[in-house]
């Protein structure tokens, strides 16, 4: 049996940040809190960096990360990849 799990805070909208996962309302990517998260900021630390998001969004973000972990991480590494490509003409 599979169990869908909710997550309250994340949409996706055509349109927004390509139709990637965003905190619903906003143009912030589950990606963006899911980089912070990465290089060791906490909740509270992420806030201060995002501070229009309120700690139930972020804690909300990094449960999506973890719920579909590889498709997050596969987004960061394309957009890392793209960005080094513009950066170096290829």
């Amino acid at each position: 049996m599979t169990t869908k799990i909710e997550h309250a805070y994340i949409e996706t909208v055509q349109g927004v940040q390509g139709g990637r996962p965003v905190i619903k309302g906003t143009r912030t990517p589950v990606k963006s809190i899911a980089i912070y998260h990465k290089m060791g900021a906490t909740p509270e630390e992420i806030q201060i960096k995002l501070p229009h998001l309120n700690l139930s969004q972020i804690y909300d973000a990094l449960s999506y990360y973890y719920d579909c972990r590889d498709e997050i991480d596969h987004d960061i590494d394309l957009d890392s990849e793209e960005k080094i490509k513009q950066e170096f003409g290829s």
